[in-house]
């Protein structure tokens, strides 16, 4: 693979890490104290699952997301959080893109029907697959350091 400044495997590692960037503006922007005190997140997604055209995705919130509201809350931030450490550091690269491509896939398909959010969240989990595939987890990764995923 001919590439331009670094190699392929260079330039895999910084969309890594971009991808791994966006993952922590996702979680640096969010109000806490709004999502875990008052649980405003889970409250928007539950409107927007309430409205949903799927009825599966209707009946899969009210089963899993609306009974543990304040939990569900702490498992979409820190996942966030988690994600994009992970994909920064190279650390778990090929659990965090895969736990990535599931929670963009589950935004993307609860909010079906919010077209601003659809690019973001499609583009996420394309580069997921990218990196997962191409293995971005080779250069500049504490994975690579450790020897883990050779």
């Amino acid at each position: 693979m001919d590439a331009i400044w670094l190699d392929g495997a260079e330039w895999l590692a910084v969309l890594r890490m971009g991808l791994g960037l966006w993952w922590l503006e996702s979680w640096r922007h969010k109000d806490k104290k709004a999502w875990f005190e008052r649980g405003t997140g889970i409250a928007w997604a539950a409107d927007v699952a309430a409205e949903h055209r799927w009825a599966p995705v209707r009946t899969g919130f009210e089963r899993v997301v609306r009974p543990r509201p304040k939990l569900m809350a702490y498992v979409v931030a820190y996942a966030e959080l988690a994600l994009g450490l992970g994909l920064v550091l190279g650390f778990l690269t090929p659990v965090a893109l895969l736990g990535g491509l599931v929670l963009n896939v589950l935004y993307f398909v609860l909010m079906i029907h919010d077209w601003a959010e659809q690019g973001q969240n499609s583009m996420m989990a394309l580069i997921s697959l990218v990196g997962f595939f191409a293995m971005a987890w080779q250069t500049w990764s504490l994975d690579a350091v450790l020897g883990w995923f050779g």
